[in-house]
């Protein structure tokens, strides 16, 4: 199987982008799952329930988030309903929705598990303790974790301890592509951050005039997503016997 993970979706530049290549790209890779975290898919931050439906419609099986996923206040209702957008697994426990979801597809299980890191990040429950839960427990064919989390070696960290006991594991958050992707020494396959589909001249989203007055005056400044053209930044990871053989970054206008 192959499998789509794309990363931050980035406010229309980013929505345009996926409506224009998305379909290309499953042909051109023989797409079988795809996975898109849609946390700033409005407006750049959070989803609505109409851009929920344009992900799916497009063809998206899960949609992950993270620490924007309740920024639109219709989502806390919404997402009750839509067991395949996901919200980090970790958040207070009292929030709706799910942190990980089990699809049957082309004959297998296939968990895919949204959580967020501890560092830098608001707060959350220990990321640990609720995966280490959860494999306990877990029979799926096939594991695939979006972790959104801001510190890099969080992230790194994180893979490494899970090495050989899931299939993938990506990260999200930082807008910003690494160039490390790679299969662990166990079997995982795992990039650092898959980088945001979203407006390419911008400032991780935000049109750069804004973000450049707020560095250089610290006076408070309100952001405007970019509308320059957008780019899709993703990776595409092939799965065989329900082990990670491959993964590729894809970075595409």
């Amino acid at each position: 199987m192959n499998f789509l993970i794309i990363g931050d979706i980035y406010s229309k530049s980013g929505r345009d982008v996926l409506e224009k290549r998305l379909p290309n790209i499953i042909e051109d890779e023989n797409i079988d799952f795809i996975i898109a975290n849609g946390e700033n898919i409005s407006h750049g931050k959070g989803i609505n329930k109409s851009h929920y439906d344009f992900l799916k419609n497009l063809g998206v099986d899960v949609i992950t988030s993270g620490n924007h996923i309740f920024k639109v206040k219709e989502t806390l209702e919404f997402i009750k309903e839509t067991k395949d957008l996901l919200r980090p697994i970790n958040m207070y426990s009292e929030l709706p929705g799910n942190g990980s979801i089990v699809i049957n597809k082309n004959g297998l299980n296939i968990r895919v598990t949204n959580i967020m890191g501890n560092s830098f990040m608001e707060h959350s429950n220990k990321a640990y303790e609720i995966i280490d839960n959860l494999i306990q427990k877990d029979s799926s064919d096939i594991h695939i974790i979006d972790f959104h989390a801001e510190a890099s070696a969080e992230k790194i960290a994180f893979a490494w301890n899970y090495d050989g006991k899931i299939t993938a594991l990506v990260g999200t958050h930082t807008h910003v592509p690494t160039a490390d992707e790679r299969i662990l020494p166990k079997g995982t396959a795992f990039i650092t951050d898959i980088g945001m589909t979203g407006p390419i001249n911008s400032i991780i989203g935000a049109n750069p005039d804004e973000v450049v007055f707020k560095d250089r005056t610290g006076l408070p400044t309100k952001f405007k997503p970019s509308e320059n053209p957008g780019r899709i930044n993703a990776v595409v990871i092939n799965v065989e016997n329900k082990k990670a053989i491959s993964i590729k970054r894809l970075s595409t206008m």
